[in-house]
């Protein structure tokens, strides 16, 4: 007969990350919940071939995975399945810093609300990616933002935008509760 004996710092290791997991779990199921001030009201029928491409960040809520960062692309590239492949890139510092960049993959939950993404950089770990206002004519600007209020981007394809139009998108991100003080302008190359 053989006998299997688990010591117990494995034992205590394996309990501390099962807790660390779930623990993590709870929080991003939390943290994903909006706020009960706050209407989520989705583009939902956005073509998403025209969608891809390459859009500037013209401002955004501060967050830490793209702070000190300038000259903010997202480029969106259309897989199958409407799996789609996200590439951020921007400048540390300044607009001749050093670039960074991250490629992650975006899916969509439900094929009847193309305006709601799942985006992940990391794994199995999916945000929420909501289309939130969308020029339908032309795709030239979009308001995103997430099931929290912490994030918030406003996008143009092109590396300035019109003052009416990011006026329009700083009052349509007020309607729908967020606290559009919070929003910096991203310095872009001209």
């Amino acid at each position: 007969m053989i006998r299997i004996s688990i010591s117990p710092l494995l034992t205590n290791r394996v309990f501390l990350f099962s807790l660390l997991f779930i623990g993590f779990s709870f929080y991003i199921t939390a943290s994903s919940n909006p706020p009960k001030n706050r209407k989520i009201n989705i583009v939902e029928d956005v073509d998403l071939s025209r969608y891809v491409g390459i859009w500037y960040e013209i401002a955004r809520f501060p967050h830490r995975f793209e702070k000190n960062l300038v000259g903010v692309t997202a480029t969106y590239n259309l897989k199958e399945n409407n799996h789609i492949e996200v590439i951020n890139q921007g400048y540390k510092f300044t607009l001749d810093g050093e670039l960074k960049r991250a490629v992650g993959k975006a899916k969509v939950p439900d094929a009847n609300k193309t305006g709601h993404l799942r985006v992940s950089f990391f794994w199995i770990f999916y945000a929420d990616y909501y289309i939130l206002e969308l020029d339908k004519e032309n795709y030239q600007y979009a308001l995103i933002g997430s099931s929290s209020d912490k994030y918030l981007w406003i996008l143009s394809r092109t590396p300035k935008m019109d003052e009416a139009v990011y006026k329009m998108l700083v009052d349509r991100a007020r309607d729908l509760g967020y606290d559009v003080k919070r929003l910096e302008l991203v310095p872009q190359k001209e």
